[in-house]
């Protein structure tokens, strides 16, 4: 068993926001999106795996379809099937969100 500290993969760019895969398996995909600023992820979609967000760190606004929530530290969102995501840094602090997505994505 290998364990890893997801601190590790928490690096933030004043470009873009930070996407790095946590773990990638046959059944099991995540990554860590570090947001600052102004930054977000999205409109990102899969029609063939159900997804859930964490938010670790920070505040993130939160698209899923057409609805939409004002996220804050250790609250979760379920991303279905076929459902765009979109994520947006809320505030002047960075934020830090595990996307975990099964199964993985194909491409």
């Amino acid at each position: 068993m290998k364990t890893l500290d997801i601190r590790n993969f928490v690096q933030f760019s004043d470009d873009e926001a930070r996407r790095r895969t946590l773990t990638e398996g046959e059944r099991l995909w995540s990554e860590i999106v570090c947001l600052q600023g102004a930054q977000g992820v999205g409109p990102i979609r899969d029609d063939d795996a159900d997804g859930i967000v964490v938010v670790l760190a920070g505040e993130v606004a939160t698209q899923v379809g057409k609805g939409r929530a004002r996220m804050k530290q250790w609250e979760a969102v379920d991303v279905p099937a076929g459902m765009e995501l979109t994520m947006r840094n809320a505030s002047d602090e960075p934020a830090v969100v595990l996307l975990v997505v099964a199964p993985p994505p194909s491409g």
